[in-house]
């Protein structure tokens, strides 16, 4: 754009996504608490950078951040989410899992390489899981075509790229397809990362809740390529 506009000339619309941005980082910046902030690094193993900010106070702003702003088109989920992954704070992240989360429905099949992005950036468990459980697994519900691509990711080198294809089913219930559910838990079975043997007990233990039979004569079926891990995980509630 050159220099001599400005969103605040007479006649200018400002984009909604850079309003959206513009806000966020205003007042998301405005509470910043500095030891809470380094509490929060620690926790996280000192990975990332954060603002301090308490999850009930980010609610709360996220909700003035949106307020008053049209209903976002997939361009302003593509913007807003990496905009938000390339800033250094971590609240900043979580803010584009949740309105991700929100919108699951405006983008088509195609946003999955905006997702891939995310996943394979910045990643830790923390954005993972709500990508994968709820963003992913609404985008591949409502374009079952991605399924295939779910596939691929399940027999992908990336961990985290594993773990979403294992948990993105999570919330499915009866409409899981179990097997690709299982076909994906006995790929991985042998996987030496903490992450995703825990992303396969979890995930097991979830469609326990659906068909505990089926789960329980799975896992006696591979007891000996499951990790002990996964196995606990996965007979926990049976």
């Amino acid at each position: 754009m050159p220099a001599t506009l400005r969103w605040d000339d007479p006649g200018m619309t400002r984009p909604p996504a850079e309003e959206l941005l513009d806000r966020l980082v205003r007042s998301y910046g405005a509470v910043r608490d500095p030891e809470r902030a380094g509490q929060a690094a620690a926790y996280m193993r000192d990975q990332f950078a954060f603002l301090g900010i308490p999850a009930p106070t980010q609610r709360a702003l996220a909700r003035t951040v949106v307020a008053g702003l049209p209903a976002p088109a997939e361009g302003d989920l593509h913007a807003v989410a990496l905009a938000c992954w390339e800033l250094d704070e971590r609240e900043y992240q979580y803010f584009a899992c949740d309105w991700l989360r929100r919108h699951v429905a405006v983008p088509g099949p195609g946003f999955l390489v905006t997702l891939r992005t995310l996943i394979t950036t910045k990643s830790w468990w923390d954005t993972i899981d709500p990508l994968a459980t709820r963003v992913v697994g609404g985008l591949v519900r409502r374009h079952p075509e991605l399924r295939a691509e779910m596939d691929a990711w399940s027999a992908e080198r990336d961990m985290w790229l594993i773990r979403t294809a294992i948990l993105h089913q999570l919330h499915y219930g009866a409409d899981t397809d179990v097997d690709r559910l299982f076909g994906y838990c006995t790929r991985q079975a042998g996987h030496r990362d903490f992450f995703v043997r825990k992303a396969i007990g979890w995930a097991l233990r979830q469609y326990a809740r659906t068909d505990p039979a089926a789960v329980q004569r799975y896992v006696a079926d591979h007891q000996d390529r499951l990790s002990p891990l996964s196995v606990r995980e996965a007979t926990k509630h049976l």
